[in-house]
């Protein structure tokens, strides 16, 4: 960076956030302690940790869906007061509208926005295409398989060009094989324009053939973010074919260390809870 020239502003920066709720006897359960995390704009960032430990609390966090109890939270450098609007949350359960078809599901987020219909499904056609699903804008969300539904999912969001992408395990429910091609489409799709990406997986191996950086949280309660890798892999990258290289390996042994004795913690935690 030249003498004089402003530093990039950081699409989600979180500092020092605490999240906090009040449970049913009065007492103040402390999810997430003094989270510091910032994602660039351009940049992918996986977070994953044990079942339970406020990772998608984070991102909720980041969408404006929770205000933190104390810290800070900035997009692009703006204090976040309520929604973040420059953000597109895709969610783990499917978002769909059961009675509208592939494409209105598409381009209702477009229309709600003042574009004309005719417009609207013009450019939902052409997400739907984006995604391979070209022929399939006829079709009801019952009708789609689980991936299926995925990529119009996808398409939901991206149509509306949003600067951050936040993702909550968005393929958890689809098979193995699925997952794979789900997660090689959402590289190509990002490739072309680079969005902040904050996604949420329990899937270390996915964390890594996908992001930029890898952040773990610890169990809760009072989780915090405990480790930050960042992921030499070259891309472009090809999801079948990256779990085959040596630093792929390495990376995911030095990560795991860490995270097992997270994940055993979190483990203990449900059993006695049980």
């Amino acid at each position: 960076m030249q003498a004089g020239e402003a530093a990039a502003a950081r699409a989600v920066a979180l500092d020092d956030a605490t999240v906090a709720f009040r449970v049913a006897d009065a007492r103040v359960y402390t999810a997430v302690d003094k989270a510091t995390l910032g994602v660039d704009d351009g940049e992918f960032v996986a977070i994953v940790g044990p079942t339970g430990c406020g990772k998608s609390t984070l991102l909720n966090v980041a969408a404006g869906l929770l205000k933190p109890a104390s810290g800070a939270v900035r997009i692009f450098d703006a204090a976040l007061n309520g929604l973040n609007h420059q953000a597109g949350y895709l969610f783990q359960a499917d978002a769909l509208f059961p009675w509208k078809t592939a494409i209105d599901n598409v381009a209702i987020g477009l229309e709600i926005k003042g574009v004309a219909r005719a417009e609207a499904l013009e450019r939902a056609q052409a997400w739907l295409t984006s995604v391979g699903l070209g022929a399939f804008g006829n079709r009801y969300p019952h009708m789609l398989s689980g991936g299926q539904r995925k990529r119009v999912g996808m398409a939901q969001v991206l149509i509306r060009d949003p600067r951050i992408l936040l993702m909550d395990e968005p393929f958890g429910p689809l098979d193995a094989q699925t997952r794979q091609i789900m997660g090689n489409l959402l590289l190509q799709l990002w490739t072309k324009d680079r969005k902040a990406v904050l996604f949420v997986t329990h899937d270390l191996e996915e964390a890594i053939a996908l992001a930029d950086r890898v952040v773990i949280m610890s169990a809760g309660p009072g989780s915090r973010i405990i480790g930050d890798w960042r992921v030499p892999l070259p891309r472009p990258r090809d999801i079948f074919e990256v779990r085959l290289d040596k630093e792929f390996h390495a990376l995911h042994r030095e990560i795991w260390n860490v995270l097992k004795d997270e994940v055993m913690k979190g483990y203990a935690q449900s059993a006695g809870a049980a």
